[in-house]
């Protein structure tokens, strides 16, 4: 089964291309499920059909839903939403509502991916079609898993062995509560399901993201902040799709100076994305929408195949030069003025302007300094010192 994840700036048409790949795929006789993740859902409008959380047959071979966070977030938190409101009760003036508390910045992007999870899981289908939120929710959900994992494992770090001769008297004096079996259980499965779905997000033969922009100068420059990023975290970018790209018999008359901006718009997406597949959707005399017209405009891909691998990027690599190591981390377009790198216990802390990563370093590597760092050409390079 494959998963193809459509993100983008906001109103750059990422749903409308979305749906028009799933259409696409299911009349080739694929069997497709086209979901979207975006709270402020437009699938529908998109599809002109009426979907919820349940799955709703669009055509023989298309089944789509927009996923309901509310319900995956109770299905997801189960017994450990109840303790932790508990801790929230115990510790919060009366009138602030504990529900309000347990929103984290993220959880409900989280809760999507689970549902990705559990569509693959099921494995009911040829290919999965994510339509994303915009580029800022897209990235919080994907580097969610990490970072959620990794709160879990410091707010609970509270034994059951421990809990169990220790608990009443901490629970006195602390006033918190303690937790019971279940949430143990609870933080069990949901700390093997992150894994599982990291795992999952990260194995580039399964999970492809694609980039939807415009020949806009504005909107390239967050595509390509988007691509560094994603880069950042280790995800597979295997397109860039070029959506609204105007005729030049459009361009005519009034707007004849768009000519000129669109050219060096294009000119840019091709020299910056030069390893990366594009493709250029024309701007239609009608509405994306419909199921007759999105058919009609997912010829874009040409002779490609949209369900294949269009691409693999390599993010890091360990090599070895005169008996030291170095480790490349490619990241483009970023610059050196907003990077930050650090280490601790085993681990490197790379930030990109306001996105930080956490790479664990290989055995080979792991325990020695880093010596030098350069940042050359979209690679950083690091030297780390000789045993």
């Amino acid at each position: 089964m494959r998963i193809i994840l459509y993100t983008g700036k906001g109103g750059v048409g990422k749903t409308s291309i979305a749906a028009a790949t799933a259409i696409k795929l299911a009349d080739e006789g694929k069997r497709v499920m086209i979901i979207s993740t975006d709270q402020a859902h437009s699938l529908a409008d998109s599809l002109d059909v009426k979907l919820g959380s349940e799955t709703t047959k669009i055509l023989s071979n298309l089944d789509a839903l927009e996923i309901d966070v509310v319900a995956e977030s109770e299905s997801a938190w189960g017994n450990l939403r109840t303790y932790m409101k508990e801790i929230l009760t115990s510790k919060v003036e009366s009138g602030i509502e504990a529900e309000e508390l347990l929103v984290f910045p993220g959880l409900e992007e989280l809760f999507a991916l689970f549902k990705i999870l559990d569509i693959y899981e099921k494995s009911d289908y040829d290919i999965l079609i994510v339509d994303c939120a915009p580029t800022g929710e897209t990235l919080s959900l994907l580097k969610y898993p990490d970072l959620f994992g990794e709160m879990l494992e410091k707010l609970l770090p509270v034994k059951r062995k421990m809990v169990k001769v220790a608990g009443p008297i901490v629970q006195t004096v602390t006033k918190v509560p303690m937790p019971k079996d279940n949430v143990f259980e609870d933080i069990e499965r949901l700390m093997d399901k992150l894994e599982r779905l990291q795992t999952l997000m990260l194995d580039k033969t399964i999970v492809s993201l694609r980039i939807v922009t415009t020949p806009e100068k504005i909107v390239i420059k967050e595509t390509k902040r988007n691509f560094t990023w994603l880069q950042l975290f280790d995800y597979n970018v295997d397109a860039i799709i070029i959506n609204k790209v105007y005729p030049k018999i459009a361009l005519e008359g009034y707007f004849n100076q768009w000519v000129k901006l669109q050219e060096e718009g294009l000119l840019e997406l091709e020299e910056s994305f030069r390893d990366v597949p594009r493709f250029m959707v024309m701007l239609q005399k009608h509405e994306l929408k419909t199921i007759p017209v999105l058919k009609a405009v997912s010829t874009f891909y040409g002779e490609v195949d949209p369900s294949g691998i269009l691409a693999v990027h390599k993010t890091f690599s360990i090599i070895q030069r005169e008996n030291r190591h170095f480790m490349e981390i490619y990241l483009p377009f970023a610059e050196k003025s907003e990077m930050d790198l650090g280490q601790n216990n085993g681990e490197i802390q790379i930030a990109v302007k306001n996105e930080k990563r956490c790479f664990a370093l290989p055995d080979v590597v792991k325990g020695k300094a880093i010596e030098s760092a350069k940042f050359e050409n979209g690679t950083l390079t690091i030297a780390f010192a000789q045993s």
